[in-house]
């Protein structure tokens, strides 16, 4: 017997993630907010559609969610239409939307009560990685309920591992994130630093990233940064949204996050910029108004 799947949510990343899903093997019936989006997906990659959260997840042995925030989905799982109202015992929740800690175990709970699986999974990898099935995702949940989930989640990713309890993967995403900050401002100093310098900036990546000062986002963003083009990756608005969820963490941890607090201020003044949808590499232009200022 085949296997099926929901999916909910078919923005930039939920999308492809479905595609690979029912490309997989997996039955996949698809919700989105905006029904059209959803008329596409089962035009483009076959599959059924829904008119509710509660429709798609009935008879799925896995249901997926990859929405916005903590309110969309809450919005999306609680209530008489939403999803764990129509996912029945012994299937599995899976939430592949970067929030809160305290939301996933909240919905592991619930889900728990009427005998359903959940697994946290946020992931890593940007649209590029959704697309091209290559996302990495980390997760939190019981051993079993990842174990279970597993097979589905690699339909779209490369590296799944299970960190914990549930909660455990929006943490480690957390973790992610602030990695991703320090290393973006570093970065957008670093280049333009180089071209105030009057150097060659493709010339010294070209060398520096030979050393150690290598990574992924130079190796990825930095011909794009030190063109000036920023429409290639993760919004300034998203980087926004999870640097909060970061820093309200922290504050219930009571541990100081000293450099992704300045960073977060930092993409604010990329906001004021009129930058909000600009990708997150967009620090540097901040840098280079910043120049004219002072000139």
């Amino acid at each position: 017997m085949a296997r099926k799947a929901a999916f909910i949510g078919l923005g930039v990343m939920g999308y492809p993630m479905a595609g690979y899903l029912q490309k997989n093997g997996f039955e996949t019936t698809v919700y989105n907010r905006t029904p059209a989006k959803a008329e596409a997906w089962v035009k483009e990659h076959g599959g059924k559609s829904a008119p509710t959260p509660r429709e798609a997840a009935e008879d799925a042995d896995f249901v997926m969610i990859c929405v916005g925030n903590d309110n969309d989905l809450r919005g999306v799982v609680l209530g008489d239409d939403g999803a764990l109202a129509g996912t029945k015992s012994g299937a599995t929740l899976v939430d592949h939307t970067t929030a809160s800690a305290d939301v996933a175990r909240e919905i592991a709970a619930l889900a728990a009560a009427q005998g359903v699986g959940f697994v946290d999974g946020p992931v890593s990898g940007g649209q590029a990685g959704a697309e091209n099935g290559v996302l990495t995702v980390m997760c939190g949940g019981t051993e079993t309920d990842f174990d279970t989930a597993k097979p589905a989640i690699m339909s779209y990713a490369r590296a799944c591992e299970r960190l914990g309890e549930a909660g455990s993967g929006q943490l480690a995403k957390m973790v992610n994130q602030i990695c991703i900050a320090g290393l973006v401002q570093g970065l957008s100093e670093a280049l333009h630093f180089a071209q105030s310098a009057g150097l060659d900036g493709r010339k010294v990546v070209d060398t520096i990233s030979k050393g150690a000062a290598q990574s992924w986002q130079m190796e990825n963003r930095y011909e794009t940064m030190l063109d000036d083009q920023f429409d290639f990756g993760f919004a300034v608005d998203w980087m926004r949204k999870d640097l909060g969820i970061c820093l309200e963490e922290a504050k219930q941890m009571e541990i100081s996050l000293p450099m992704t607090a300045l960073v977060d201020q930092f993409y604010g003044d990329v906001q004021a910029m009129g930058g909000g949808r600009w990708d997150t590499s967009s620090l540097i232009r901040r840098l280079r108004q910043l120049k004219k200022s002072y000139g």
